[in-house]
């Protein structure tokens, strides 16, 4: 008689985003009223929510029926979930994977998710973000859900991040050589690595997003090789908050008065959505065009190209140490930010974590 194979549950966080017209403004509602995001008191942060979500729906509404009327981060999501059960079953065919999505604002809620999970009946379960680098208000936010949600059996593993993981390095420098290639290898052009901002308050907290950003760019660049004139830069501001920066419109800019074009690579996003395929490629497109910006280029998400994929893979075994896979290794992160869960110390925002692995 056979022995049942380990039963493993990968869950891939990521934000969601609406599959509809009338999703906006309850998807904005959802956003803000996270504590991760706003972090008021509950009796000031919830009107508030619902006040940021009723102003900002009709143009919200605007930039998602350029894409069709709704998000296409779901579809997209579900091709890495596809592609990521492949490879892990290719790697490792001893155990029974089995691929889900937990998004954080919209549907597939994480709490459907759980119940499904559950049903599974997993020996282990490996949250596994979509958020390459750690931050509170993602896969800190994402992972307190779960933890509230699931009442499953199976032992939580919770994977910390990837900022310099080599196949997710090399996913992003393939991208930008395709994009650069396919426009002529133009030379007087500034890489410009795009990542969604974050208030400044949230990272002096001892958020470690920002440091790890960094860590990436400058892995790719090195990827890239010598005389490639780069910069890190910041996206999607909103509120009255200070953010980090330099903003990407302030980057653009200054390539404008240096007299060059821009190749612009959305080094945090994995999947194209409203940030990439309407903030980038159109609003950002414009005010190169006004400013002589020329090339304007942007190299595509990471999607489900085979180093990205294999980066997901690996961080999953090494999660769960399957015997003959090689760990999943990344260097440059000592754990000296409070929030970070590598630190000695974790801050409250991410005592969540049953297991790191990075």
């Amino acid at each position: 008689m056979s022995l049942q194979r380990r039963r493993v549950a990968v869950v891939l966080f990521n934000l969601g985003g609406p599959d509809g017209p009338d999703a906006v403004r309850p998807f904005l509602f959802n956003l803000f009223r996270d504590p991760a995001i706003i972090s008021a008191p509950g009796l000031v942060r919830l009107p508030l929510a619902a006040l940021i979500s009723t102003t900002r729906a009709p143009s919200a509404k605007l930039n998602y029926a350029m894409m069709g009327g709704a998000s296409p981060l779901l579809p997209e999501t579900r091709a890495q979930s596809d592609a990521l059960q492949a490879r892990l079953d290719a790697v490792d065919p001893e155990t029974e994977y089995r691929t889900f999505i937990a998004m954080r604002y919209w549907k597939p809620f994480t709490e459907t998710t759980a119940q499904e999970v559950a049903a599974f009946k997993p020996d282990d379960v490996v949250l596994l973000p979509l958020y390459p680098h750690f931050s509170t208000t993602t896969t800190g936010s994402s992972a307190k859900a779960w933890n509230r949600a699931y009442r499953g059996p199976g032992t939580v593993h919770t994977v910390c991040c990837y900022p310099t993981a080599d196949g997710f390095v090399e996913a992003h420098a393939q991208r930008i050589l395709e994009c650069w290639k396919g426009a002529g290898s133009p030379g007087n052009v500034r890489l410009l690595f795009s990542a969604h901002g974050l208030p400044e308050k949230v990272i002096k907290e001892g958020d470690p997003y920002q440091a790890q950003i960094e860590l990436t760019a400058a892995a790719v660049a090195a990827r890239l090789g010598p005389g490639w004139d780069w910069q890190v830069c910041y996206q999607s501001r909103v509120g009255p908050l200070k953010w980090i920066g330099p903003s990407t419109t302030d980057a653009i800019s200054a390539a404008a008065a240096d007299g060059k074009g821009v190749l612009l690579t959305p080094i945090a996003f994995v999947s194209e959505h409203v940030e990439t395929l309407v903030e980038l490629d159109h609003e950002y497109a414009e005010l190169a065009e006004q400013q002589g910006v020329s090339p304007y280029l942007r190299a595509p998400a990471l999607g489900v190209t085979a180093a990205f994929v294999e980066t997901l893979a690996d961080a999953v075994t090494s999660a769960l140490g399957v015997p003959g896979v090689a760990p999943h290794r990344w260097t440059g992160c000592d754990g000296c930010h409070r929030q970070c869960p590598r630190s000695r110390s974790p801050g409250e925002a991410v005592a969540h974590t049953d297991r790191i692995s990075a």
